[in-house]
């Protein structure tokens, strides 16, 4: 892991250009939970859940090539590990008490104790410790067999309809009871572990010249879509959902999240590593604005949950007063149904979210500039 000093200080832009366009359609997702409106539906309905399905993948994955980046950067595998350890156990700790609040505005931890994808990309990052001592083609060979392989064992790692606690967190999700407190999975560490592990390798892409890496990224993109298509278009794996033309086009869009399966993956993976390239030269003003929030990703994470929360609050004591109490039962995972009349329409969702956007964006700026002068080291962690 060395490179020189000039190489060490400098950004990649389409990377941060691509994790702020990731965070700012996540914000879509999150805005759509306390909107109340369903995953699945007329094209509009399912097009807003679907163009987001491509945040934690791409999440997870660039945070594997954030970890490769700071590796060169500190020089010793050691210093990483460690880093990686601290860090991806402050996640999983903000996760299941701040995070929790922002999502729930309530205290009920006993009953609801949210596992989600700060949670997982936590544990990745503790398990990706272990793996950057291996050789940098054995971390890449790794991940993509967990990317690739573990649709082929979901029956033994999900066991049942009861499988115990290890495995809910492994694999199968769901609930279970560990000292008092009712933990809900959603978020898995198998395949998203093997997601972070392949982002790692694909870190010393990123450090190819600009041609190699133009080449590598459209081929595995290509390569990736193209499979996927194959995969979902015949049935033969990769997918507990098979898809067939009596299920309506959208379908074949559809495949499992939770956990990703294999076609989940090369869905949403693939089109993000192809335009990696294409974003090494934006200068628009909206590759400016999202490349400040790709900058500060976590920090756009940890406002951006009570934000939308307060904003649906403010808008349902206006709205539909009644229904206000729902807003603060255990989001997202074991709300009671949306009230009669609250639900909001497609225009109010968006409307919502836009605000929401540009109030982070300055907020985000203020911060990026902040961290990038100050060498206070607590920041990495922010």
């Amino acid at each position: 892991m060395t490179t020189t000093g000039t190489t060490l200080r400098q950004r990649i832009p389409s990377l941060d250009i691509v994790r702020g366009a990731v965070m700012v359609l996540m914000a879509i997702d999150h805005v759509r939970v306390f909107a109340g409106v369903p995953t699945n539906g007329p094209p509009p309905v399912f097009f807003t859940r679907w163009v987001t399905h491509f945040c934690a993948p791409a999440f997870i994955f660039l945070a594997g090539t954030a970890a490769y980046l700071y590796g060169e950067k500190v020089g010793s595998r050691t210093s990483l590990a460690k880093f990686l350890v601290v860090r991806g156990l402050w996640l999983v700790l903000l996760e299941l008490t701040i995070l929790r609040f922002g999502w729930t505005f309530n205290f009920d931890y006993a009953h609801f104790t949210f596992a989600g994808v700060i949670w997982v990309i936590g544990w990745s990052m503790v398990v990706l410790a272990a793996l950057v001592f291996l050789p940098l083609r054995a971390v890449g060979a790794i991940g993509l067999a967990v990317i690739f392989l573990h649709n082929a064992f979901a029956g033994v790692l999900q066991d049942g309809e009861s499988p115990p606690a290890l495995l809910r967190v492994l694999y199968a999700g769901g609930d279970f009871q560990l000292a008092g407190l009712n933990f809900v999975v959603l978020y898995v560490l198998i395949p998203w572990a093997g997601v972070m592990a392949a982002g790692y390798a694909f870190g010393a892409v990123m450090r190819e010249s600009p041609e190699r890496r133009r080449s590598v990224c459209i081929g595995i993109g290509i390569a990736a879509v193209a499979l996927f298509i194959v995969l979902r278009a015949t049935g033969i794996y990769g997918d507990p959902r098979e898809w067939s033309s009596d299920l309506g086009p959208l379908a074949f869009l559809n495949p499992a999240k939770y956990p990703p399966s294999l076609q989940f993956l090369l869905m949403t993976l693939g089109p993000t590593i192809l335009v990696i390239p294409f974003l090494e030269n934006a200068t628009s003003k909206l590759a400016e604005w999202l490349r400040v929030f790709g900058q500060v990703p976590f920090f756009f994470y940890v406002l951006h949950i009570p934000l939308i929360h307060l904003s649906a609050v403010l808008i349902s004591l206006v709205r539909t007063p009644e229904s206000t109490g729902w807003l603060i039962a255990n989001h997202p995972m074991q709300p009671p149904e949306v009230p009669p009349g609250y639900q909001w329409s497609l225009g109010l969702l968006y409307l919502v979210w836009a605000v929401v956007v540009v109030i982070l964006y300055f907020a985000c700026r203020w911060y990026a500039r902040v961290k990038a002068e100050s060498k206070n080291p607590i920041l990495r962690f922010l």
